[in-house]
């Protein structure tokens, strides 16, 4: 049995098989701030190829990260102890697109806005939005089960995968799902979805397909307190009106995203928010009138209505740009996607400033308002050992002040490498264990992304919801 490279040549050939240092450190990283150990990195093009290089890693007994953009931000894609990276990213070709469902089946290395882009001109488009949609790709959505500011009224993406194509730990392929309306058996697509490649490695994904709304009005209002635009979300909502899509921001953040974009965004206010509404003329109207009433009834300072299709992307390059305008803060940011009932946004916004002040640091807040999604940027320099123990105990502090009103670790970003150790805070021990027994169901030897998402030591046998082999280590 040769060296592990030279297998993995053996199906992939030279330039798809990196191992120089310095590639292995790019690939030890994604958009997290963990830090990994990467052994080797094959680069599949086909299914065939993925089975042929998954089954060459259990021959080996190697470890198998699956790896999308890198993108992500809890480190889920970040190798432990010298396991090999596969990457999907070659893997970017749109098989079939099915007006009559609709639905596309696309390869996992696909990126989100790209679907959009290759059905625009059919009046369709894909639903989910996560900010990084220019590049983060469908594998990864899938993994994380993303979201976006348009999944408030929409759904997140285990709403849009109607089906999905599973390389498992054995090599074997699997289709799971369909374009039926009620595919039977269990809902192993849906098990998949979230599922943060602990599972298998997703191959091939059918996404659901949504009709272009006739009309569209995007709206953006200033308030003189956080306070007032929370309530005006809640408001809306209590009206009767799920937009499809409400976003705030909070005025550091503003201040910076202005400075990076330069979309006239009112600086002076204390937050601004981002509501956007669909459907016939009509719906529209009506909708608009009571997001103008709602908010005059909280202090709205303005109401800006987007004129045409250009302002209403200006704005919403605005709200997408709020990672990048970080770079103008700090070198680094660390961020949380913690959510909480919406009548609890000011309480835990509060608490996120208290923190902020207790470990002297700089947090700006961005957030889908709509469904309570939270996204603390905490501004840091990662070069600072000092800098970065605060801002892990800040990060600790934020997810238990918003698990302490009722809230969950992950909105959109799964829980990784980073919020593993979190889990029992929503969890208790014989949910772990379930959630450990359904891996090992599908993983047995934890040869998938090893030490992700649940806590160090989970296994499953120790409580005794038997499903899998006994003493199973996950």
């Amino acid at each position: 049995m040769g060296p592990p490279a030279e297998r993995f040549r053996e199906i992939l050939g030279e330039e798809r098989v990196l191992d120089h240092p310095l590639e292995r450190t790019v690939y030890s990283r994604d958009g997290s701030i963990a830090e990994g150990e990467c052994g080797l990195v094959v680069l599949p093009e086909t299914t065939d190829e993925i089975v042929a290089c998954v089954n060459v890693a259990r021959e080996l007994g190697v470890a198998v990260v699956p790896r999308g953009s890198g993108t992500g931000l809890t480190g889920a894609a970040v190798p432990l102890d010298g396991a090999v990276v596969l990457s999907t990213a070659r893997m970017t070709r749109i098989r079939e697109i099915d007006e009559s469902v609709p639905c596309a089946w696309v390869e996992p290395g696909v990126l989100n806005l790209d679907i959009t882009t290759a059905v625009h001109d059919r009046g369709l488009h894909y639903a989910p939005d996560p900010s990084s949609q220019a590049a983060c790709s469908i594998g990864g959505n899938v993994a994380t089960n993303s979201g976006g500011p348009h999944c408030l009224s929409a759904g997140v993406t285990s709403q849009h995968v109607l089906g999905l194509e599973l390389v498992t730990p054995e090599g074997e392929i699997l289709r799971l799902g369909g374009v039926a309306p009620d595919p039977p058996g269990l809902d192993l697509r849906g098990f998949v979805v979230g599922g943060e490649g602990t599972l298998g490695v997703v191959s091939e994904v059918c996404v659901r397909l949504t009709r272009d709304p006739e009309h569209v009005r995007t709206m953006l209002l200033d308030f003189p307190s956080i306070a007032a635009g929370a309530e005006t979300v809640g408001g809306i909502i209590a009206a009767g009106v799920v937009p499809a899509a409400m976003e705030m921001m909070d005025q550091g953040m503003n201040r910076a995203v202005e400075d990076f974009v330069r979309a006239g965004l009112p600086t002076e206010a204390a937050t601004v928010l981002l509501v956007e509404v669909d459907g016939t003329a009509a719906d529209v109207a009506a909708q608009t009138e009571v997001v103008e009433r709602v908010g005059r009834d909280n202090g709205v300072g303005t109401v800006r209505v987007a004129a045409d299709d250009s302002e209403r992307e200006l704005l919403w390059k605005a709200r997408k740009s709020a990672f990048g305008a970080m770079a103008r803060i700090a070198p680094n940011y660390y961020l949380h996607d913690c959510v909480v009932p919406r009548t609890r946004l000011v309480d835990v916004l509060e608490e996120v400033a208290a923190t902020a002040a207790r470990h002297n640091l700089v947090i700006l807040n961005v957030f889908h308002a709509g469904d309570g999604n939270l996204h603390p940027l905490i501004a840091f320099d990662r070069r600072d050992a000092d800098q970065v123990a605060r801002v892990h105990a800040a990060g600790g502090e934020i997810i238990r002040a918003a698990v302490a009103v009722g809230g969950v670790l992950s909105g959109e970003h799964g829980i990784g490498l980073e919020k593993r150790d979190f889990m029992d805070l929503t969890f208790s021990a014989v949910d772990l264990e379930a959630q450990a027994c359904a891996r090992a169901a599908f993983d047995p030897s934890g040869m998938m992304n090893p030490d992700k998402v649940l806590p160090t030591g989970s296994r499953c046998g120790d409580i005794g919801a038997a499903s899998a082999p006994e003493g199973t280590w996950i």
